[in-house]
C-alpha cells in the first residue's frame, strides 16, 4: 500500500471548490482545509506508488484552481 499527502496552495477563493473536485477522485481518502502556509491537505492512498504518483501528477496537479503543491509520500521502514 502507497500513501501520500499533498500539500496544496489555491488561487484565492478557490479552496471549497478544489476540495469538491479532490473528493471526487476515488484514491483521495481524506482532505482537509488548512490555515496557513498551505490551503489544503488530501490523503491519497493507492495499491502500489505507480498509481499514487499517476494520481497526484495527472488527476491532482493539473486541477484549475490549484497553483502549487507539495507531496509527501510515506515510507515503510
Amino acid at each position: 500500500m502507497a500513501i501520500g499527502f499533498v500539500l496544496i496552495t489555491t488561487e484565492p477563493g478557490q479552496e471549497k471548490s478544489v476540495r469538491e473536485r479532490l473528493e471526487k477522485i476515488s484514491l483521495v481518502t481524506d482532505g482537509w482545509m488548512l490555515f496557513g502556509e498551505y490551503d489544503l491537505i488530501a490523503r491519497v492512498q493507492a495499491d502500489d506508488e505507480y498509481d499514487l504518483t499517476r494520481c497526484i501528477v495527472e488527476d491532482i496537479r493539473p486541477m484549475q484552481g490549484i497553483v502549487e503543491t507539495k507531496t509527501l509520500i510515506g515510507a515503510e521502514l
